[in-house]
């Protein structure tokens, strides 16, 4: 299977990148500098003469706060971006299988979140990625929106890569403990698109196409997920921290504002597909173990 794999640099792009192979797929591996996902002309004529048998967007502008000061060029990439490919593959008779978000919502639900629950995201990153969705579910029948949370990964920047960074400097970390959510290892969210895109006939003859949630488990605060980072770092990591420190939201403010609760129920993807979530300790170990391997 041929699959175009948009956002190729990304921490979960790389891994599809490198992934695909193993599992005999070919990879059309495009990053923003090969493929504006912002110029509908371009998606046309790059998907045109790709020969792919799909499509895995794993492009987005991801800078959370930043997007607050950045509110055209976030839509342009997390909104617009989706509704070019969309209409492409519309066009192509191939299906897209596209990376959301968990701050789609508002996280004032007490529970986890379901595919059906109502979106309310409550910045800019998050509105952009629900309008995203959107277009694709408008433009696109044969589309997977897969919503995953708190993604950390080999390649790139991320939470594991900040906090052992902040623990080979400061002896204490101040770390928020009341937003709940999923971490969830870039690899992990690789395997599965792959094999969804590898499963596209069997969609089609059941008509499951549509919104899916994937994350790790089980689900935790910023604060419990630092500590596990701490605790796993490889013994020849040289670490000052001697404590970290459990803080609210309100003692640590950031321009847009982040939901409480962003937990995700995978249970329709496992129960329609058979994919189980994974443990985030596991991707955890496999992240401290390639960083730290030679």
């Amino acid at each position: 299977m041929r699959i175009a794999v948009i956002g190729a640099k990304g921490q979960v792009g790389w891994e599809l990148a490198r992934r695909a192979p193993l599992l005999g797929h070919e990879a059309l591996a495009w990053d923003m500098a090969e493929l504006d996902i912002t110029d509908a002309v371009a998606v046309d004529r790059a998907l045109a003469v790709s020969g792919a048998d799909a499509v895995i967007n794993a492009a987005a502008y991801t800078a959370v706060d930043k997007a607050e000061q950045e509110p055209e060029l976030a839509f342009a990439v997390n909104r617009d971006g989706p509704a070019h490919l969309a209409a492409a593959c519309n066009r192509l008779h191939i299906p897209l299988l596209h990376i959301s978000t968990d701050y789609v919502y508002d996280g004032n639900k007490p529970s986890p979140y379901v595919e059906d629950d109502p979106v309310a995201p409550l910045g800019v990153y998050g509105q952009s990625k629900a309008e995203g969705d959107d277009a694709v579910l408008r433009l696109l029948p044969r589309h997977l929106i897969l919503r995953v949370s708190w993604v950390f990964g080999i390649h790139g920047h991320n939470f594991v890569k900040t906090m052992l960074r902040l623990a080979q400097e400061r002896e204490e970390l101040r770390v928020v403990a009341d937003q709940f959510g999923c971490p969830t290892y870039a690899g992990d969210i690789a395997d599965t698109l792959l094999e969804l895109a590898g499963r596209t006939a069997e969609i089609d003859a059941s008509g499951a196409w549509g919104t899916y949630h994937y994350c790790g488990a089980p689900a935790t605060t910023w604060h419990g997920f630092a500590s596990a980072i701490i605790e796993q770092a490889p013994a020849v990591e040289v670490l000052r921290v001697q404590t970290i420190t459990a803080i609210t939201t309100a003692d640590y403010p950031t321009p847009a504002a982040r939901p409480a609760n962003s937990v995700l129920d995978s249970s329709r993807l496992a129960f329609r597909f058979g994919i189980q979530p994974r443990r985030w300790r596991d991707g955890l170990h496999a992240l401290l173990v390639a960083s730290y391997a030679g």
